[in-house]
């Protein structure tokens, strides 16, 4: 039986980011949870090393989580939310306002974290056309930077891989630099916050006036690598914004609630966006909501009469589903009386210990981290930086040979990624980088400096 549903996922399935060639090699089917922890279909048990796709929050099939679905489904599964609202969306936005950046007073609902940073963009155009200013509508975005794969989002992109194909389909936008400490001549963090910083500064002083907004992932550049910012190049750039009148749009879809030891990664740095998007963690792993957080003057900026036609025409089905809304509700509340946050800041102590021992491996370039977001570069040669030729497919071999050892995770190229359930415990986290160790010491052995 086992053996035909995956003959029937060979047959019928085309898996996101996914290369299908490599899933026929090396399928996998998962069957069923619980904690931190997932089975496949013959029974064998994998760390969920990777949140499953860095949104598990308390783990899999969490009783609290699963009845707030169940209480749900027996009042409404789904209104819509255009030209009307239910009673979990209107509560939730009420919360979310509660726990944001204060000066974001409203939320829009959407499906994914990439409709969030759309609704962002659309949001930031339409803005500077509302007020009368609508030479103001292209964008700086971040080299190395991911936003999501809807057309928007892809534009304000910019990693090769993943966007060079559909360029004739984007619109362009400005490229400013981030910080990539490792990969710098200096290897300074404030040397190269700042010489990014200036380079940002040019731009604005040139083109300013016909630029809308700046969109940047919140200190940490996820799907490039986990690249971490420098402290102080987020706030730096929330300066600039300021000074030249463009608005920011900051992308919590991946660092948001309480993944990097704070519930939303601008807080580290005391940062307040004018647009900010969420998701992933929102509903603790369970449903697919995200959100686009405004500011009052955003808002008021569409509220007039319908005949002035300033209404934001933009919605999708399921904005506000009152199941995902119902679980979102409920996995705030645990993370106030679980201490959620507190616990990640907490336990990100001892988790840098443990990635530091990484290091004595001597393919192990470097190691960045925030919180509970980690990043592992394996290299060629450390002395030199050198990475490995493409070809060669080091970090995906050692993800492979991670679920051999029994743990999930994709690497992003040569980076390996841990991004654990929020719950872990230090024991979990001692087993995952014990894995980890075992697997790049087995995949690298033998190959030369």
């Amino acid at each position: 039986m086992n053996s035909e549903l995956i003959e029937k996922s060979k047959k019928y399935l085309w898996l996101p980011f996914t290369q299908m060639k490599d899933y026929d090699e090396n399928p996998l089917i998962i069957e069923n949870g619980e904690g931190i922890k997932v089975k496949d279909v013959y029974g064998k048990e994998y760390y969920d090393g990777f949140s499953s796709v860095w949104l598990n929050v308390h783990g899999h099939r969490k009783q609290e989580l699963d009845d707030a679905i169940k209480r749900q489904l027996e009042k409404i599964a789904h209104s819509t939310l255009l030209g009307m609202t239910n009673v979990p969306a209107t509560e939730l936005a009420e919360k979310l306002i509660n726990i944001s950046p204060k000066n974001l007073t409203r939320v829009f609902y959407s499906d994914s974290g990439a409709e969030a940073v759309e609704i962002a963009l659309k949001m930031a155009f339409q803005y500077w056309k509302n007020v009368g200013k609508p030479e103001k509508q292209k964008f700086i975005s971040m080299k190395n930077g991911y936003h999501g794969d809807t057309i928007g989002a892809v534009s304000i992109g910019s990693i090769d891989l993943f966007h060079h194909v559909y360029g004739p389909l984007m619109f362009e936008s400005f490229k400013a630099p981030v910080p990539y400490v490792y990969r710098s001549e200096s290897q300074d963090p404030c040397i190269c916050r700042d010489e990014c910083l200036q380079e940002l500064e040019q731009l604005l002083k040139e083109h300013h006036h016909t630029i809308a907004a700046l969109s940047i992932e919140s200190i940490v550049q996820g799907a490039s690598g986990i690249i971490v910012m420098p402290e102080g190049f987020l706030s730096g750039v929330r300066e600039l914004c300021t000074k030249y009148e463009v608005l920011l749009i900051v992308d919590e879809v991946a660092t948001g609630f309480g993944r990097t030891g704070k519930m939303f990664a601008c807080e580290h740095e005391n940062v307040q966006p004018d647009l900010m998007a969420a998701g992933k963690g929102i509903t603790g792993g369970y449903l697919p909501i995200a959100v686009t957080f405004a500011t009052e003057r955003i808002y008021e900026a569409f509220y007039d009469d319908y005949s002035n036609m300033k209404t934001f025409f933009h919605g999708h089905s399921y904005t506000g589903n009152q199941l995902g809304c119902a679980v979102a509700l409920e996995n705030l509340r645990l993370f106030e009386v679980e201490e959620v946050v507190e616990k990640v800041a907490e336990k990100s102590e001892n988790l840098k210990k443990l990635l530091n021992t990484l290091y004595e491996l001597p393919h192990v370039g470097d190691v960045r981290q925030l919180g509970f977001m980690c990043g592992i570069e394996l290299v060629q040669s450390k002395k030199m930086r050198q990475p490995f030729p493409s070809d060669k497919r080091i970090g995906y071999k050692v993800s492979l040979k991670m679920r051999e050892l029994g743990m999930l995770t994709r690497p992003l190229g040569d980076v390996i990624v841990l991004m654990p359930p929020l719950v872990s415990t230090v024991e979990d986290l001692k087993e995952m980088i014990e894995i980890i160790k075992q697997a790049i010491m087995e995949v690298t052995n033998g190959v030369l400096q």
